[in-house]
């Protein structure tokens, strides 16, 4: 059941801010980011209600001679519709994410596998920038570092948009590989594996920064193939000495570098206590979906028979090709829908 008191009380608050905002008093800016929060669920309380009244008003025109067989026609498709409604409208009521809306900071690195580990990386990166340039977002690469075969020993990404960290945030984990490497004289597949990391990017407010606890460090950027090389002292290294997290960017503004590293280590840092309250509230939760449980394999490409497979919701597409290219959206979409599912079976337990 839809708990009608709740939605009384959401509906409430809704209108109550409508009224500050209309007023121009209190904080407008964090008063506009609740209200559109709140009205699509408004919207889907709308829906339901509307549903239910004309089921209300169909059923009292069966008593009327006149009417009763518009009434009896138009019922069953009402009420058929009735459950697809509800289960929006319960959807609509999952707690979010406060970090989904955010920008997200995506890290890439070879795991095992050696040189084909590295290109793999590489791929992975392709596949994310061809992901962000058809959903309009903006992708810009802080930190890269190439091997010497045009594979990728690191990459750390800032990735920009509406509803970024929501869709990438499944993306965290550990990506494995089964290919016949270029390198590979006798066709025998190999498999390596490469390690994703999507965090969501930090505000000032959420990490604070003791500058006691930070060691910069300048120094000459430079990385394979000329990649990021100049003549200046322009790289900037931070590391935060309690936790012994290393942070580099190389652009050509040393003021450019330091807010960049800076802002990819409070995302770490922000990660470390997101990932540190999520366990304590759901120790006993199984399921690996959006915990950005990185140690985890979550997927496997396999090229000799061009498929994709999810490791955690058993999904399975043969369509590795698409896939490369940066078409996620049918596995994204699945594993937003069973972790919604996991999330309505824990509330309503």
């Amino acid at each position: 059941m839809v708990p009608m008191e709740k939605l009384a009380q959401i509906r409430e608050r809704f209108e109550y801010i409508e009224a500050r905002m209309s007023e121009g008093s209190g904080d407008i800016a964090a008063l506009g980011r609740e209200y559109a929060e709140l009205k699509p669920v408004v919207e889907q309380i709308a829906e339901y209600r509307q549903l239910q009244s004309d089921i209300a008003d169909a059923e009292a025109m069966l008593d009327d001679p006149e009417m009763r067989a518009l009434a009896e026609e138009e019922l069953p498709v009402l009420k058929a519709r009735l459950p697809e409604v509800e289960h929006a409208l319960r959807l609509a009521l999952l707690p979010k994410d406060a970090a989904d809306d955010r920008p997200a900071i995506v890290e890439i690195r070879p795991g095992t596998g050696g040189e084909e580990a590295a290109l793999f990386a590489g791929d992975l990166l392709r596949m994310y920038q061809r992901y962000a340039e058809d959903k309009g977002w903006r992708f810009e690469i802080v930190e890269e570092q190439q091997t010497e075969l045009g594979g990728i020993k690191e990459v750390i990404a800032n990735v920009q948009g509406q509803g970024v960290f929501a869709r990438l945030k499944y993306e965290s984990g550990v990506h494995r590989v089964q290919r016949v490497p270029s390198t590979e004289s006798g066709g025998r597949i190999h498999t390596s594996a490469a390690t994703v990391a999507v965090l969501p990017e930090a505000q000032e407010v959420d990490i604070t920064l003791d500058p006691n606890d930070l060691r910069i460090d300048t120094m000459r950027a430079s990385g394979a193939g000329g990649q990021h090389v100049n003549t200046t002292d322009s790289a900037v290294r931070i590391t935060h000495v309690p936790t012994g997290i290393v942070v580099t960017s190389s652009e050509k503004s040393q003021h450019r570098n330091r807010e960049i590293a800076l802002g990819v280590l409070r995302a770490r840092l922000f990660d470390i206590e997101r990932s540190r309250i999520d366990s304590e509230r759901a120790s006993d939760r199984k399921s690996q979906v959006g915990s950005g449980d990185r140690s985890e394999r979550i997927r496997t490409y396999n090229f000799p028979q061009g498929r994709m497979t999810d490791h955690r919701i058993g999904l399975t597409l043969y369509k590795l090709d698409q896939v490369m290219q940066g078409d996620l959206d049918e596995v994204i979409d699945a594993l937003i829908s069973d972790d919604q599912a996991a999330k309505l079976a824990e509330i309503e337990a």
